[in-house]
């Protein structure tokens, strides 16, 4: 049995990061797609014969989609989602979900009142490096954990930050955050420093308290010359690190997905894994399989009634509700109680 799933939006989101996973996807039919720009037309009917384009959600549901993915400019998401939720469309949003934790919350609400499926598109939960680091801890291999460090970081001094809310903070916090939270659970207090250019956040740092006691050190930038680690995990018994970045986006900007790389897809090579320090060496840790391709066919599952939700959307108004201390931190000087 198939789901069939339509998408709105096909601009880089839904042309790189959600058309050739929801086509490569077992369970699932890609059913269409929301563009009324010619040229997006023309590039859909040239990379998937077949898949039509439609002008509105209305239209797609007209055609018969079961669910839709929204990958739109983000200060679009909340109007879209709820559109969605009041046709009875289960619906999968792009980071980030919403601009604030209030709008995060009414439209979760909105869908729990309607029995409406709602997740959040949070493809970061399955990194190598990320699922690398969640095994390690969960093994014990580390210890007790004292501190994690996170960065997105990025050289491209010539490029703006997204302006949807603000910029670096909405884009990258929100993966930042949630992998915290997915792997130390809640945050008691925030504490923020944001650099803007033109306007908007280009560059920003986020320190976490959880309620476990562990400390989570979050940046985010796109003026980075020398990006640190992508991960540095902190126990009592050892320290895991991992430089690069997960080669998964790499990959799909190449034209490549899983559909073309089978068994292939999310294999980190031997140079990119993380390692174990137990002092001044370190020694090379397997690397998980990066796996972006199991989010759709999981949805798609929920979506038939054969499993739960791959991202709960209230792990979202969390994560929201953190962002929005973190740029009242960032504004005030204050550390923030939640």
């Amino acid at each position: 049995m198939t789901t069939r799933i339509g998408l709105v939006g096909y601009g880089s989101g839904g042309r790189i990061f959600h058309a050739p996973l929801l086509a490569s996807a077992a369970g699932v039919e890609f059913a269409g797609v929301v563009t009324r720009s010619a040229e997006r037309r023309a590039e859909l009917a040239e990379t998937y014969p077949g898949v039509p384009a439609y002008d509105s959600i209305a239209d797609l549901a007209a055609a018969g989609v079961q669910a839709v993915t929204i990958s739109t400019p983000a200060a679009t998401h909340a109007d879209l989602a709820r559109e969605a939720i009041n046709r009875g469309l289960p619906v999968v949003v792009d980071k980030p979900f919403a601009l604030d934790a209030a709008t995060a919350r009414e439209v979760t609400d909105r869908a729990a009142a309607r029995g409406v499926l709602l997740s959040v598109y949070q493809n970061r939960r399955y990194d190598a490096d990320f699922r690398t680091a969640q095994r390690l801890i969960g093994e014990g291999t580390l210890g007790e954990i004292r501190r994690f460090e996170s960065r997105f970081e990025r050289w491209s001094p010539e490029r703006q930050p997204p302006a949807a809310g603000g910029g670096t903070l909405l884009d990258f916090g929100a993966h930042l955050v949630d992998q915290a939270h997915l792997l130390f659970g809640p945050t008691e207090r925030v504490y923020a420093e944001l650099r803007a250019d033109g306007g908007l956040d280009s560059d920003v740092f986020v320190a976490l308290h959880h309620a476990s006691g562990v400390e989570s050190h979050l940046w985010g930038s796109w003026r980075q010359a020398a990006p640190g680690p992508r991960f540095r995990v902190t126990g009592t018994t050892g320290t895991y690190i991992v430089d690069g970045i997960d080669g998964q986006e790499a990959l799909l900007k190449a034209g490549r997905s899983p559909a073309t790389l089978g068994d292939r897809w999310g294999v980190e090579p031997e140079h990119a894994w993380g390692r174990l320090y137990r002092g001044a060496t370190g020694a090379p840790v397997r690397s998980e399989r990066g796996c972006w391709d199991a989010f759709y066919p999981a949805f798609a599952a929920a979506v038939r009634g054969e499993g739960p939700l791959p991202v709960d959307p209230q792990d979202a108004v969390r994560n929201m509700a953190v962002l929005d201390a973190a740029r009242h931190s960032a504004t005030t000087g204050e550390t923030v109680t939640l």
